[in-house]
């Protein structure tokens, strides 16, 4: 797992190589964040061709600010970002982090090959201290202080917050014993238990010297649950902590419709600099800066700045830019004119 060279970017200065975002006013943390961007959101084209999807509007809130959230509860305030190709947008929207009481730093991984990979950029921002890393498209209801202080007061080498799934075949899955990992399989055709690794974990530096082990998997990647293995195999205590609150994945237009709804409650979410005309009923939110006329619209998200003009219906849709069509729109992603 090969390094990539950093470079100067607005006001960041590399050290070494990680950039450094120049410091604001907010107190540095007693553990660490590592917030994984860097993903393409491809399942959501052709918006996020021009939108970061971890800068996408969940109930008009950008879903980093979740993040945020979830790791400020846990006294996380010194966060890196480790981003892709929308590099210069993630920053421009951002900044240094003041205005969501974190500092941030970023990070850049050139091509994505797998978590493991990403997590390994940060190595130089996160140096001997723990940190806790988080899947930057992923959501949830509820905080993890109590996790957070068991990873602590054990010493373990890594603690993975684990959710029970009806069908844990898309996932990583953990067996225990107890409350500790002792096997960690990907994807099983025949799961062994119900635990999936639920997308945000605990780590030592002890993470370090497992990741130049690692090989590419069938997908080609550098598996994040092949890291943790290592660690299991090396004898180190691998802790599983059971989530019970909601877990959204906001990858799919069918998951980020039902985490939007999760928070509007079944209302009606319309920016102060919105405009809207028409019948607007059920988990409908509209941006900052947007325009719409239509004859009614449900379950669906009209992003910041767009200008949307339906003769007919839109239902759970997705719309940005410039849009205008004669009839319904439905089970739609739209971005103006834009194929991809």
């Amino acid at each position: 797992m090969s390094d990539v060279p950093t470079k100067r970017i607005g006001t960041e200065y590399h050290r070494g190589r990680v950039w450094v975002q120049l410091s604001n006013s907010i107190p540095q943390s007693s553990m660490k964040g590592v917030i994984l961007a860097a993903g393409r959101g491809t399942r959501l084209n052709p918006v996020t061709k021009l939108i970061p999807k971890p800068l996408l509007p969940i109930a008009n809130r950008t879903t980093l600010e979740y993040a945020f959230d979830r790791l400020k509860e846990m006294d996380v305030h010194d966060i890196c970002i480790v981003i892709g190709e929308t590099e210069e947008q993630m920053r421009r929207a951002l900044g240094d982090g003041a205005s969501f009481d974190v500092n941030l730093t970023y990070v850049r991984q050139i091509e994505p090959h797998g978590l493991a990979h990403a997590v390994g950029f940060a190595r130089d921002f996160v140096g001997d201290d723990s940190f806790v890393l988080y899947l930057g498209d992923a959501i949830y209801s509820g905080g993890f202080q109590k996790f957070a202080a068991r990873f602590k007061e054990s010493g373990c080498a890594n603690l993975s917050v684990v959710k029970e799934m009806p069908d844990p075949t898309h996932f990583g899955v953990a067996n225990v014993e107890g409350d500790r990992i002792v096997k960690l399989v990907e994807k099983p055709k025949v799961p062994e238990s119900n635990l999936c690794m639920a997308g945000l974990y605990f780590f030592g530096p002890e993470l370090w010297s497992v990741l130049p082990e690692l090989k590419p998997s069938f997908r080609g990647e550098y598996e994040i649950t092949d890291a943790i293995q290592i660690l299991v195999d090396r004898g180190l205590p691998v802790l599983a902590g059971i989530f019970k609150d909601r877990w959204f994945d906001t990858g799919t237009l069918d998951f980020y419709l039902e985490t939007s709804a999760f928070y509007l409650h079944g209302g009606v979410l319309v920016a102060p600099t919105a405009t809207a005309v028409g019948d607007l009923s059920n988990n409908v939110a509209i941006g900052e800066g947007a325009r719409l006329e239509c004859g009614s619209i449900e379950d669906s998200v009209i992003l910041p700045g767009a200008h949307v003009k339906v003769s007919g219906n839109i239902r759970h849709s997705i719309i940005g830019g410039p849009v205008s069509i004669d009839g319904d729109i439905e089970n739609t992603i739209l971005h103006g004119n834009y194929k991809g």
